[in-house]
């Protein structure tokens, strides 16, 4: 070993040794993406554990339910490649800075936190409701109005062509249809849930999802959304029977 490395080395071993671990001898650990930023996934560490993401450079954890250490990704495939590791003021919460292989979560969400809960009582969750009834939008002409969803469509197939590792686009086009289709009905049955149970905040959100999904399975089949706009069109042009 250089003496460059020895240095590295005493310098982990002496940030390791302040670590304050648990009373379960565990300590949670936030995964972040690197490059986007968002927040992927928890989970707890053990000292192995974490001497094992050190050594590998991807994420290992301890799960407490089984028992037992895991790889992110061993079986999957969706691994975590460690571009830093950085603790808290207090030594005892990390957060792990990672380049995503596929979606963190076991559902395919890119991220483990995809489901909000509606802040119905606060001035941010009034503002946001705000925004919902479509005040942010009043006074834009159609083209504006409807600009995100052909924006939208162009990443999508960007993404297909290009296939950017670590992009839960890219791992819909991986997958193949049925996976796409898959989503499809997991959001169209979140949209139904959400208007039964008559929240318009969670309906927003499961709209949107459903939506972002169409758009991918229109891309997979090659329909472009122009088409879905002139079969609208045409319907709003035939003569009414009422």
């Amino acid at each position: 070993m250089s003496e460059a490395e020895q240095n590295k080395a005493l310098g982990q071993q002496e940030v390791l040794e302040g670590i304050r671990w648990n009373e379960a001898g565990l300590l949670p650990a936030v995964v972040q993406d690197a490059n986007s930023l968002e927040v992927l996934m928890f989970a707890y560490m053990n000292k192995e554990s974490l001497q094992l993401s050190l050594e590998s450079g991807q994420t290992w954890f301890w799960s407490r339910s089984r028992g037992e250490l895991w790889h992110k990704g061993g079986t999957s495939g969706n691994t975590q490649a460690i571009t830093s590791i950085h603790y808290d003021c207090d030594s005892d919460t990390l957060l792990v800075k990672v380049v995503p292989e596929g979606p963190a979560c076991h559902t395919g969400e890119t991220s483990c936190f995809f489901r909000e809960l509606p802040l119905r009582n606060s001035a941010a969750g009034e503002a946001k409701e705000g925004q919902g009834a479509g005040s942010a939008r009043q006074g834009l002409n159609d083209n504006e109005r409807f600009a995100v969803l052909g924006e939208l469509e162009r990443v999508i197939a960007e993404r297909e062509a290009e296939r950017p590792e670590g992009a839960y686009t890219t791992y819909l086009f991986d997958k193949g249809v049925d996976k796409i289709l898959k989503k499809v009905g997991e959001e169209a049955s979140e949209t139904i849930i959400a208007a039964k149970n008559k929240d318009n905040a969670e309906l927003r959100l499961e709209v949107s999802d459903l939506i972002y999904h169409l758009l991918v399975l229109l891309q997979e089949r090659k329909l472009p959304l122009d088409d879905i706009m002139d079969e609208l069109s045409a319907r709003h042009e035939r003569p009414r029977r009422d």
